[in-house]
């Protein structure tokens, strides 16, 4: 039998964060082998996970993963059980690497590092969703995650020209975007891109407002659009007043970079990722 020492133990627990005597059992199981050893404490891991299963994951954190210059990104909401998982490192390191796997491989399988993560981390874990941009063409995804880590922004704007890409203008713009999208939270770009869904529901919201009440048919008709484009005036991208200088509207502000570089940018996509929020 080979001899488990204190230091093969100590190496096993920091590859995987179990504990020492299920490290050193796990190693008297394999022989010494670290590998099947490992692979002893995953499966042990799965035991925990399944238990575990039945409890809610509320908290968490959004990571990302940026990947090749800028041409590939991926997003990623982790939940756990409790705030203080999320803030541990442990829980964070997992988290981005999900992320990175993702973005290398979106039909990756993820669930013998979610069992595994369960193992060393000891609550319900759980990949609630995770999404992947890849720029066709001219143009860079770029991300931004809030402080704390409980919002996420993934965008991807396009360029026609190759050497708009490199020009720190254009990294700017694309930077300034996912922060309005991680402040001002819109729903589309555009009017045109606004699900049909949301916008009956507005529509039905206004014409059932106190404003329309007793008054003639032409003027709650006039009434509900007015309060529609206030709807799009707020929640399209393009129609809100920029982060930076809220009297600009951010499709006035793309305009202009579009002028200076004498290219044609447009946001092609986005998506933000909130900690929690139904989906």
């Amino acid at each position: 039998m080979a001899d488990i020492t204190p230091a093969l133990v100590g190496k096993l627990r920091e590859m995987t964060n179990a504990g020492l005597m299920d490290c050193k059992n796990a190693l008297v199981a394999s022989a010494g082998d670290l590998d099947q050893a490992v692979d002893i404490l995953r499966k042990k891991g799965a035991a925990s996970a399944a238990k575990k299963a039945d409890r809610e994951a509320k908290e968490g954190l959004i990571a990302q993963a940026v990947l090749q210059g800028g041409k590939i990104g991926a997003i990623v909401e982790i939940n756990c059980e409790t705030d203080f998982v999320a803030r541990n490192d442990s829980f964070k390191a997992f988290a981005s690497e999900i992320a990175t796997r993702v973005a290398t491989n979106p039909s990756a399988d993820l669930e013998a590092d979610r069992v595994a993560a369960v193992a060393r981390i000891g609550e319900n874990i759980q990949i609630r969703r995770h999404a992947r941009l890849e720029v066709p063409g001219n143009g860079l995804v770029a991300a931004y995650i809030h402080t704390g880590g409980k919002v996420g922004v993934l965008v991807e704007v396009a360029a026609e020209k190759a050497e708009t890409v490199q020009h720190e203008d254009f990294k700017q713009l694309v930077r300034d975007i996912t922060l309005q999208i991680a402040a001002a939270s819109p729903v589309a770009i555009g009017r045109d891109s606004v699900p049909a869904s949301v916008i009956e529901k507005e529509k039905e919201i206004a014409a059932q407002s106190d404003a329309i009440k007793g008054k003639p048919p032409q003027a709650v008709a006039k009434i509900i659009e007015g309060k529609l484009s206030k709807f799009f005036e707020t929640s399209c991208l393009l129609e809100q007043g920029f982060v930076k200088n809220p009297d600009l509207k951010v499709e006035v502000h793309l305009a202009a970079v579009s002028k200076a570089l004498g290219d044609q940018l447009v946001v092609r996509k986005f998506l933000r990722f909130q900690v929690g929020e139904a989906v």
